[in-house]
């Protein structure tokens, strides 16, 4: 494996950051137990934040962002991982402070690869990607509060982005009614099994009271803020809402009223450290029972090339869905 291969890097020279196309070699890559070709990778609000500077996502450069990535295993020194084996990365430090997905090759340790599963390709594992594992472990984690699809609606904030379209598809696949919150792309998350969009304004609650009339049975909330405070003022009596995201910043401006009188639940959601050992169960949903029959719709396909300007598309919120990066 001698010959060079495409990555992106991002570079920090005189206080901005540029992003370009380079050749590496395999003795570019950090250490680790497996070496992976990688076919596909996806683009995520995060990867945009490392690839424009945010030094809280990643401290040193230059750098290859992707926290996603999806393969064929070219060699190992695991046991565990034979060449040929189709494997998924995303999580832990990949993309993030370690060199990522936005490269024909990536070395990692063998303790963040999950097999792919029957009945998901590797296109399909990346359409998912980390925004699809963080919608399937906020059903997940909504499904154990007993919520039943006869309870009433289900919220979902941020509707259009990555976490929030693929939510709006798992529940809709699983029987739920689903209001989806957006100012944007209705008839997009109506061909998601939306029944319900409501404009952002809406769930953007100014009026000052500590609970609102009980609208809904549940929530995903992707954004955070006031929008996940106006969620959870509006939930009917022991409901619940998951919170993976805050765009819209992180104070949340709510009173202790909705969890002691109502019996509201908040559950945080985390896809960075989940535990290996419980991620494959995930994945092994969102390939079968969970699988949306519009799953393919969701994704915009682009080449390594085309990587800069949908970051800067990401990062102006102009992205409906999810955005494929191809590197095979």
């Amino acid at each position: 494996m001698t010959e060079p291969f495409k990555a992106v890097q991002v570079i920090e020279a005189d206080g901005k950051f540029v992003l370009s196309i380079v050749d590496k070699l395999i003795d570019n890559l950090p250490p680790g137990d497996v070496i992976i070709k990688v076919h596909y990778s996806s683009l995520n609000y995060k990867d945009a934040l490392s690839a424009t500077g945010n030094k809280g996502v990643t401290r040193q450069y230059p750098h290859t962002p992707g926290i996603d990535a999806a393969g064929e295993v070219v060699s190992s020194t695991d046991d565990n991982w034979k060449p040929g084996d189709q494997v998924i990365v995303t999580g832990f430090d990949f993309g993030m402070n370690t060199s990522g997905g936005f490269q024909e090759y990536i070395r990692v340790p063998a303790k963040w690869l999950v097999r792919l599963p029957q009945g998901l390709s590797l296109r399909e594992s990346m359409i998912y990607g980390t925004a699809g594992f963080t919608a399937a472990l906020s059903v997940q984690a909504l499904l154990k509060t007993g919520v039943q699809p006869a309870d009433g609606k289900i919220v979902v904030t941020g509707a259009s982005g990555g976490v929030g379209s693929i939510a709006v598809a798992i529940l809709s696949k699983l029987g739920y009614q689903v209001t989806a919150v957006s100012s944007k792309q209705a008839e997009f998350l109506q061909s998601l099994g939306a029944v319900e969009v409501l404009p952002r304004a809406e769930m953007d609650d100014a009026s000052g009271r500590v609970m609102l009339k009980p609208r809904f049975a549940g929530g995903i909330d992707t954004v955070g803020g006031n929008v996940l405070a106006t969620v959870v003022k509006s939930l009917q009596y022991g409901a619940a809402v998951t919170a993976c995201g805050m765009v819209n910043g992180g104070p949340l401006p709510l009173t202790v009223f909705p969890f002691i009188l109502k019996g509201i639940q908040l559950l945080g959601i985390d896809s960075v450290e989940y535990p290996l050992g419980k991620r494959a169960a995930v994945w092994e949903a969102m390939a079968t029972t969970w699988k949306p029959a519009q799953l393919t719709q969701l994704a915009n396909e682009i080449p390594l090339e085309k990587l800069g300007e949908s970051i800067n598309q990401i990062l102006a919120g102009k992205v409906q869905g999810r955005t494929l990066v191809r590197l095979a």
